[in-house]
């Protein structure tokens, strides 16, 4: 790990941004946005809420915090209640599934086919679903339940097939930046809305470049997005008449803001890591299509 002891010299060594310091301030409006990764976040009731559901406790880890962040996005937006249908993106063995169920929706967990995945690799770390019973090992949610309301299936993202549609939100934590190019990122984020209700959420999370909005890692099993790329993206889906929840792209100003974690990843804070020569982070969005 290193950390950088002042904001100074975080700047000094990362320059890419204007306005860091400054987060998004929207009156009257305490629900997620669109933003990074943050240890401020660790400390709010609804992480702790959520990390409680997933029988987790809190730490400074980015991974822990998409997981609550997706659950509060879309429980904020009256998502996560009976009867709504969820579709999850490259589900590898997270317990959101378990969750939503337990809550009283209908889930269809999604991801590569295991052969295909192993392929690449991503059968260590909980990376892969090898099926449903991969999805309910922690038993957060009564094992009858869960066999009803949440169902398995393969799915490339590369190649949503058609059939999947009338959801009432869907979701993925760090996935669409392994499909292999920045562009397939995109197209992902375009498409997967066609999974949707008008109207319905969406809440992705992904790899975002802090280092630079110039260079970055852009055709590989991991690609960063820097800020330029989420701008071009969002303006894209705002102009075809979707809803993109504000963009906050402040780092945060605790200690735990300006440490960095270097391969193999055996920090206790885990919020910003080095990916190649770049500072990394996660970043969530939030997306409501249009009506």
């Amino acid at each position: 790990m290193k950390f950088f002891k002042t904001r100074t010299a975080w700047k000094d060594t990362n320059k890419a941004y204007q306005n860091w310091d400054t987060p998004i301030q929207i009156a009257g409006n305490n629900r997620r946005i669109s933003e990074l990764c943050k240890a401020h976040d660790f400390n709010k009731d609804w992480h702790k809420r959520w990390c409680s559901e997933i029988q987790e406790q809190p730490r400074y880890h980015r991974k822990q915090w998409e997981f609550t962040y997706i659950m509060q996005s879309l429980w904020e937006r009256g998502c996560i209640s009976e009867n709504k249908r969820g579709l999850v993106f490259a589900v590898g063995s997270e317990p959101l599934p378990a969750v939503f169920a337990k809550h009283g929706c209908h889930i269809l967990a999604t991801d590569i086919n295991p052969d295909k995945g192993v392929e690449k690799g991503w059968d260590n770390g909980n990376q892969l679903c090898f099926g449903i019973d991969s999805l309910n090992t922690r038993s957060i949610c009564d094992n009858d339940i869960f066999l009803q309301r949440v169902k398995y299936r393969s799915v490339d993202m590369n190649s949503i097939p058609s059939d999947l549609s009338n959801f009432d939100f869907n979701w993925s934590s760090c996935s669409f930046e392994h499909l292999g190019s920045l562009e397939k990122g995109f197209a992902f984020l375009k498409n997967q809305l066609n999974t949707l209700k008008p109207g319905g959420w969406a809440v992705h999370t992904t790899e975002y470049n802090l280092s630079s909005n110039h260079e970055t890692q852009e055709n590989d099993s991991t690609v960063i997005y820097r800020k330029r790329d989420i701008d071009h993206i969002v303006d894209a889906l705002r102009q075809e008449g979707h809803f993109v929840e504000e963009l906050d792209f402040s780092i945060g100003n605790m200690e735990q803001d300006f440490v960095v974690d270097f391969p193999p990843y055996k920090g206790e804070t885990h919020i910003r890591l080095m990916i190649d020569k770049f500072v990394a982070t996660s970043i969530g969005l939030i997306i409501k299509k249009k009506g």
